[in-house]
């Protein structure tokens, strides 16, 4: 699976601002708009959300792997990116 997992809650301030660092980081660097995100609330897809091992929400997992859990800052969430994107570029 080659999709970038962010789990989230509707009501967290941490992830709405995760979501906004987001949108901004990809504004900046357009290769960031290659990254298929796929963005879960975890009270709505509670099920799927309960398969992950993670505790603080906002959560980046990709393929598999944990790549950050809890309050982020636009630098943390700019390193994920840079992380798939070299994952990309290295299969």
């Amino acid at each position: 699976m080659d999709t970038l997992l962010f789990f989230r809650l509707a009501h967290c301030p941490y992830c709405v601002a995760a979501a906004n660092w987001i949108k901004e980081l990809i504004n900046e660097n357009p290769q960031y708009a290659k990254i298929e995100i796929k963005t879960i609330d975890e009270q709505i897809e509670k099920e799927f959300a309960d398969s992950y091992n993670y505790y603080y929400v906002p959560a980046f997992f990709y393929n598999g792997k944990k790549l950050h859990e809890g309050a982020a800052t636009k630098e943390k969430i700019k390193k994920v990116f840079d992380d798939v994107i070299s994952s990309l570029i290295n299969r």
